[in-house]
């Protein structure tokens, strides 16, 4: 299982980046190659270009119906639906009202013919190729969820491998499901400590600490983090909390599984 960071601007596309955007592909018995997009938000289809054909997506998973993490869904059908080649289709699963909120930012009450809409259901698995997806519901001002994703190792002494990611959430049970014993946790720092974040919506890097530390994952890769905050001060406030390995995402990071 290979993670591309295509986006990973908090709460806002920022300058170097585009808002959530996450690439996941996974080769099965047979060599094809499986990809999945975690989010599809602000500014990230144009760049989701350069790491694959949009039409070739199996999958896009939606932790939330924020535009920051789901408004390139408008641009994505027109793709899809007037590409030159023809019409392609491709599955798209989120939290329920998600067929809705597609209608809306596509500013018609016309279904998309190209965009396949599942809605989640809590602590339920899918499967996309040889990759399992459980969601957990999380901590967020609107419905939201972390995402467990179990999928084939590049190593060949493990067999599977699991990343996990939180969307954006606060603290919270589901939250900590999501995470236990990750090999990767892609998880929001949106907040710093000096803001005095509020609860019940975002992580700061001290927070996405604890969770990673009390989960135990091997791996922390902070993300959302907004343009106008410094890197640096979320990964000191997360290294003060989780003992692991930990950076800050960046467009183009790709890590191997």
């Amino acid at each position: 299982m290979r993670l591309t960071v295509v986006g990973c601007s908090g709460s806002v596309p920022g300058p170097a980046s585009p808002a959530s955007c996450y690439l996941v592909e996974a080769d099965d018995d047979d060599g094809r190659t499986w990809t999945v997009a975690l989010d599809l938000g602000s500014g990230a289809l144009g760049p989701l270009q350069t790491y694959c054909d949009p039409r070739d997506l199996d999958a896009v998973l939606l932790s939330h119906l924020h535009p920051d993490h789901c408004a390139d869904l408008a641009p994505l059908h027109v793709y899809l639906a007037h590409h030159p080649d023809g019409p392609s289709h491709v599955r798209v699963v989120g939290p329920f009202g998600t067929t809705s909120r597609v209608n809306e930012l596509r500013g018609t009450e016309d279904p998309s013919e190209a965009l396949g809409v599942e809605v989640w259901l809590d602590g339920a698995a899918i499967t996309v190729g040889p990759l399992s997806i459980r969601c957990e519901s999380v901590t967020h001002p609107v419905p939201a969820y972390a995402l467990r994703i179990e999928g084939p190792s590049e190593r060949e002494a493990r067999s599977a491998v699991v990343l996990a990611y939180s969307g954006d959430a606060d603290v919270c049970e589901g939250l900590d499901r999501a995470a236990a014993g990750a090999d990767v946790f892609l998880c929001e720092a949106t907040f710093t400590e000096a803001e005095h974040a509020p609860r019940g919506s975002h992580l700061t890097g001290a927070r996405a600490g604890e969770v990673a530390q009390a989960a135990r994952v091997d791996r922390l890769l902070l993300t959302h983090v907004p343009p106008w905050s410094d890197p640096n001060t979320v990964i000191a406030e997360a290294s003060r909390t989780f003992s692991g390995p930990l950076e800050v995402a960046q467009p183009g990071r790709r890590i191997e599984l």
